[in-house]
């Protein structure tokens, strides 16, 4: 509390005449903090969601503060379940409003702390405070999506969650078999109907109705799966979608990963570097070194899970279909003849390597040295 109270009354760091705020979100109820940047804080709550509550909150924080209407007002709030939404309301209100990455917030290392929505939107506004007077490696500050951009990457992400639910269906039905000795092989699919005719009646009434309610919610999103995928595949062909035809031409990257890349990374980010195309997946390096202390800690992991997970599959690919690339080379060199830890480490390795070489193909149309396209469609 001390470090927030001698922030508020610093006169360096900001913008005098403008009013910073903080939002403390929470399922029923928002924690507004404001100030002006000499002035202790001012506290408000207001009903989550409720627009009108917030508006009156920064108008009641700018009569406080003597700020006149116009005056600009900065906002922060950390990254959750509330998504853009608010970040986009807010700058539609003319609100200057960034999202933060609540990882990337600094917290007291003491066993015990002190923690609820009060300090925490204290804390939100002494660093808002402090990146605006120029400590702009504060924090984590996320690139906020277009709506249309978010919306694009619902489809991949409901197939995920479709595919994991089949799965689920799939082994379920396959261990209740077990039970009483029957394997049927792929649960769902072609030869399945005729199996489960033949076998039904093997099994106790109770525990073939409970198989049955299962096949018929696998049904349900193994069909539900179908029409998404063919929905996608009709834009592909549509031409609706030219990064993931690009992505496609390339061997080992097939439709399914090239629409990945293309709605959770290349579709609707900009980078100036590798460095920042690298850290949005997590693929940077994080050294520890203090003293006569000197640790590789792995990759930060900090960035798009879902992207690093599927360049960790297409580096594999790529060692596969791309065998007489200077990439596969790389790898070959440095770690075929290592251990199987020294492989893993090094599949991560051609991983930012490989995200790397796909940017700058889609940038500037560099095929990556060696690498062979697939032949064309007749």
């Amino acid at each position: 509390m001390a470090t927030t109270q001698a922030i508020l009354r610093g006169k360096d760091t900001t913008t005098l005449g403008e009013l910073y705020s903080s939002f403390e979100l929470s399922d029923k109820q928002w924690k507004i903090t404001a100030s002006d940047g000499e002035r202790n804080a001012s506290r408000y709550s207001v009903a989550a969601g409720d627009k009108a509550a917030v508006v009156d909150c920064l108008r009641r924080a700018k009569t406080r503060f003597g700020l006149p209407e116009q005056a600009k007002v900065h906002s922060c709030y950390e990254a959750g379940r509330d998504g853009w939404w608010l970040h986009r309301w807010l700058i539609e209100q003319g609100i200057d409003s960034i999202v933060v990455d609540s990882a990337s917030i600094e917290v007291n290392r003491r066993a015990r702390r002190a923690k609820n929505d009060r300090l925490d939107g204290d804390k939100l506004l002494a660093m808002l405070l402090r990146w605006h007077g120029g400590e702009r490696r504060l924090w984590s500050v996320l690139k906020a999506p277009t709506a249309e951009q978010e919306d694009a990457r619902r489809v991949e992400r409901e197939l995920d969650r479709l595919r994991s639910e089949r799965t689920a269906h799939m082994n379920r039905i396959g261990s209740l078999l077990v039970m009483h000795n029957l394997r049927a092989g792929r649960v769902g699919g072609r030869a399945w109907g005729k199996w489960w005719s033949e076998h039904a009646r093997d099994l106790p009434p109770t525990l073939r109705s409970e198989i049955e309610r299962e096949l018929e919610r696998l049904a349900l999103v193994q069909s539900q799966v179908k029409l998404i995928e063919a929905g996608k595949q009709q834009e592909v062909v549509d031409n609706q979608h030219p990064l993931v035809a690009a992505l496609s031409r390339l061997r080992s990257i097939g439709p399914v990963s090239a629409w990945k890349l293309d709605k959770e990374l290349f579709g609707w980010r900009r980078f100036s570097n590798r460095r920042q195309l690298a850290a949005s997946v997590g693929l940077t390096p994080t050294p520890y070194d203090s003293g006569s202390s000197q640790v590789e800690q792995g990759i930060s992991k900090a960035g798009n899970k879902r992207v690093r997970s599927l360049l960790v599959e297409l580096a594999w690919s790529w060692l596969r279909y791309q065998p007489d690339s200077d990439l596969s080379r790389w790898y070959q060199k440095r770690f075929a003849a290592a251990g199987k830890r020294m492989r893993r480490v090094g599949i991560v390795a051609l991983a930012r390597r490989l995200v790397i070489a796909l940017w700058r193909y889609l940038q500037c149309g560099e095929i990556p040295a060696g690498a062979q396209l697939k032949p064309a469609a007749a």
